[in-house]
């Protein structure tokens, strides 16, 4: 017969025996699932053996509160099937050349997660053209215009969308920037406001590989820790201002050149629930994401964003 002493340890494994599943769900729940998507064009491979998004997976596999999957264009589903998106807290990605091929309605899909607070969203350099990217700032580009031109009491406005003319084209450096508005006020108490959304690209680049220097400059942001305040990485692609998208909510790195160009290099954008965090340095046949302190901020951005989580 068990006494007094005996019945408690037994009833305390019991009770550890029931709650130990519980407890293993809790911690899985406790780590950003992080999803790094790459379009993998060969020339990557002068420089990432086994391909950038790869490499930057390997480097995000090291901590545990994290839980990584790399994926490709050329996946099943363009490895952006439902299911994965559901399984994904933290998308980064990386494409280059073949940026048309993801669907309006698949970047559309993603901009509703990224809306609601169930996905967000990192895009690595040229990924400034990136279909979910792209849908994330006409998004954003239409809700700054219905906060610039609120209807007065009495009176509608109403809101004409210009696509950029060509998709894909780098603008001239004396074109009119994007995206803008253009209100025009008719008899009746009527506003009709034309709205030019943003290109998404910018007037100057060059692929040269020269170095550049970043200066940290909201050195408290959690993007930023641990980075020194200011830096260089070797041999890089050149963007130069103006970046043709909505103002970010956040610029937390800027990005020049000894030729006098620069560039708002690490931006977020509020995106309703969620966040769009965007990341210049590139080119794939460069070893950036060799370079300590550009890993260092993707990690630190997908663990930031994936505090957000729903």
């Amino acid at each position: 017969m068990l006494n007094k002493n005996s019945s408690r340890l037994a009833l305390a494994c019991l009770l550890a025996l029931y709650l130990l599943p519980a407890a293993a769900v809790h911690a899985a729940d406790k780590k950003t699932r992080v999803l790094v998507w790459d379009s993998r064009q060969p020339a990557q491979k002068s420089s990432y053996k086994n391909f950038l998004g790869n490499h930057i997976a390997e480097h995000l596999k090291g901590f545990k509160e994290f839980e990584v999957k790399s994926v490709a264009l050329d996946d099943p589903g363009q490895g952006l099937s439902a299911e994965l998106l559901e399984q994904t807290d933290v998308m980064v990605m990386w494409v280059h050349g073949r940026k048309g091929e993801v669907s309006a309605a698949k970047g559309k899909e993603i901009l509703e997660r990224i809306k609601a607070g169930k996905l967000q969203f990192i895009a690595l350099h040229s990924a400034h053209w990136a279909t979910p990217f792209v849908e994330a700032m006409n998004y954003r580009t239409m809700q700054d215009a219905k906060k610039a031109f609120p209807a007065p009491e009495g009176e509608t406005v109403e809101f004409k969308i210009v696509p950029p003319p060509r998709r894909y084209t780098t603008p001239r450096k004396n074109s009119l920037q994007t995206p803008r508005f253009y209100p025009r006020k008719y008899p009746g108490g009527k506003t009709v406001v034309t709205v030019h959304l943003p290109n998404c690209c910018f007037p100057g680049y060059r692929p040269d590989g020269k170095p550049s220097h970043f200066n940290v400059v909201k050195p408290d942001h959690p993007v930023a820790k641990d980075l020194p305040r200011n830096f260089t990485i070797p041999k890089t692609e050149m963007y130069n201002e103006p970046f043709n998208v909505p103002d970010p909510d956040e610029v937390i790195i800027e990005e020049r050149w000894p030729t006098g160009e620069w560039f708002r290099t690490a931006a977020v954008w509020n995106i309703d629930k969620g966040k769009v965090f965007y990341f210049r340095p590139g080119h794939e046949t460069y070893r950036v994401f060799h370079e300590k302190p550009m890993l260092k901020v993707i990690e630190n951005a997908v663990r930031w964003l994936g505090s957000f989580k729903q």
